[in-house]
């Protein structure tokens, strides 16, 4: 598979390319199976939907991998926290974590147990999808879920999670921990039942500061990955912190690939940690609006990255829902038509 090789920094014939959220609202066909399904939830309870979509880009654009079509928010809502989505304002908890009882009527066996229509879709995608391509799974990192549950929503401020961190740091740290210990469990049955990378996302890494950064967010991360890695060698292992480019100095671990970000100069990613892990992004992904701007950023990136073989090609976040088609299919064929060797 020319993703894995890829994440293992192995030759390639060109620069692997997918996207974040590449199944999603700016594909019409993605529409049509969602508004089959009712809503959001729905399709990603309904495996047979949700492996539709997960396929839709690989015909559509060519991309050189699939991710997993799923949401970081089914880990706590299924450690039985109730979730929904309001049109128009995102995933909304309604009883967020405020006390010790709350945190201790939290599952963690029972939640990955529950996540099995997400393994069953693993295994339909597996099973249509081209055996040399690639199918990656993921997670969100403990802090970012941690921070939803505890703030019920999207926050800017932060400032009910980050007064936890200073204030009672111990509750902080239980929460985390229990998160953590699903996640392992999710991952591992992601991986066996069919995955072939797994990546964990960590939208919300830009609110701490370096210290609180490292002690609760990608410590926890960090052990997360040793334990894959631990017992899955072959399967890469994609870490993806948003925001933290004035801490790359301090990053380490046993992982594969670094997520770098749009507003994280790759110059720079690849200065502090090009040699020890591959890089993956970091395309601006409001350049998919020109093509104009679509070849400059391509071939920016190409020549940042020398256009070897540690790196995989990606947006710096996530698709946006009003990029043309059209658009999407030219960034994927300048990605592969540049980085021919």
């Amino acid at each position: 598979m020319i993703f894995v090789d890829a994440c293992f920094g192995k030759p390639t014939s060109h620069t692997p390319v997918w996207m974040m959220r590449q199944a999603g609202r700016y594909l019409p066909e993605y529409m049509e199976v969602r508004a089959q399904a009712g809503d959001f939830l729905s399709l990603c309870r309904d495996p047979e939907k949700a492996c539709e979509v997960t396929l839709q880009p690989m015909d559509i654009l060519g991309v050189d991998a699939a991710i997993l079509f799923s949401d970081i928010l089914v880990v706590p809502m299924e450690m039985g926290m109730e979730l929904k989505f309001v049109k128009g304002e995102g995933p909304l908890f309604p009883n967020p974590i405020k006390t010790m009882e709350d945190l201790d009527a939290l599952c963690i066996e029972e939640a990955a147990d529950k996540l099995e229509y997400v393994y069953e879709t693993i295994r339909l995608i597996r099973g249509k999808l081209a055996a040399d391509k690639a199918l990656i799974g993921f997670c969100g990192a403990p802090w970012t879920l941690a921070t939803y549950m505890i703030e019920g929503q999207g926050t800017k401020t932060y400032a009910i999670v980050k007064k936890l961190i200073y204030s009672n740091p111990k509750f902080m740290h239980a929460l985390l921990r229990k998160v953590t210990e699903v996640i392992k469990i999710y991952m591992q049955r992601q991986i066996e039942n069919g995955v072939n990378a797994v990546m964990i996302f960590d939208s919300w890494a830009a609110a701490l500061e370096e210290s609180a950064y490292f002690e609760f967010s990608w410590d926890y991360m960090k052990e997360i990955s040793a334990h894959l890695k631990a017992k899955y060698p072959h399967i890469p292992v994609i870490m993806f912190p948003k925001g933290i480019s004035g801490y790359l100095d301090k990053i380490d671990g046993d992982f594969d690939v670094f997520g770098v970000d749009w507003s994280t100069p790759l110059e720079l990613a690849k200065e502090k940690l090009g040699d020890k892990y591959v890089l993956q992004g970091n395309m601006e992904p409001t350049r998919l609006y020109n093509k104009d701007a679509i070849k400059e950023g391509v071939e920016k990136i190409v020549k940042t990255m020398d256009n070897n073989n540690r790196h995989i090609f990606n947006l710096g976040h996530g698709i946006l829902p009003d990029i043309p088609v059209e658009n999407a299919k030219y960034f994927i064929k300048q990605v592969q038509e540049q980085t021919k060797r």
